[in-house]
C-alpha cells in the first residue's frame, strides 16, 4: 500500500524553532511552507527547512503520531531529528522539491488570491466557507501541482 500521510518537522536556519505538522501530501505541503503562502507559525518564525518526516499508510495513524510528538519534550524531538538527519540539513530536495516547484506554488496562490479578490469577499458562499470559484480553482491547482510534481521525478 502506498503511503498517504506524513508527519514532518520544519525549522529555521538556526534550528531553534521546531514546527510539527501532518499532511496527506508531503511534497505539496513543504512547497507551500517554502513559498510562505500562509502567515501562520512557520511564516512568523521563518521555518522553511524540512529536517524530519515519517510516512504512514493511514491519515489516522499520522494524526495520532503528530499528537504524540506535539506532547514530547523538545529534547526528545531533537534526538529524533539527530538520529534521522544528524546534520539537520534541509531534506526538501530529497523528496523532490526544487525552486521551480516552489515558484509554481507561489504563482498558483498569487493567481488564487487575485481571483478571490475579483470575486469579492461574499462570492457564492458554501457551507464549508469556500466559494464555487475557489473550489474549482483548488481542484485545478491540485491537478497542476500534481503534474508538476510528476515531472519533477516524483
Amino acid at each position: 500500500m502506498k503511503e498517504t500521510a506524513s508527519i514532518y518537522f520544519m525549522t529555521n536556519n538556526y534550528n531553534n524553532v521546531l514546527y510539527v505538522g501532518v499532511t496527506n501530501n508531503l511534497v505539496r505541503r513543504i512547497a507551500e511552507h517554502k513559498a510562505k503562502i500562509d502567515e501562520g507559525y512557520t511564516y512568523k518564525y521563518n521555518c522553511d527547512k524540512l529536517v524530519y518526516y515519517e510516512e504512514f499508510n493511514l491519515m489516522i495513524d499520522a494524526i495520532a503520531r503528530e499528537k504524540q510528538l506535539k506532547n514530547w519534550k523538545r529534547e526528545w524531538k531533537n534526538q529524533l531529528v539527530k538520529d534521522f538527519n544528524p546534520e539537520w540539513k534541509d531534506l526538501s530536495e530529497e523528496i523532490g522539491i526544487d525552486n521551480e516547484l516552489v515558484d509554481a506554488v507561489k504563482a498558483h496562490y498569487n493567481r488564487y488570491s487575485e481571483l478571490v479578490f475579483k470575486q469579492g469577499i461574499a462570492g457564492q458562499a458554501r457551507n464549508d466557507g469556500t466559494t464555487k470559484g475557489q473550489a474549482h480553482n483548488d481542484a485545478q491547482s491540485d491537478k497542476a501541482i500534481r503534474k508538476m510534481m510528476e515531472n519533477n521525478k516524483l
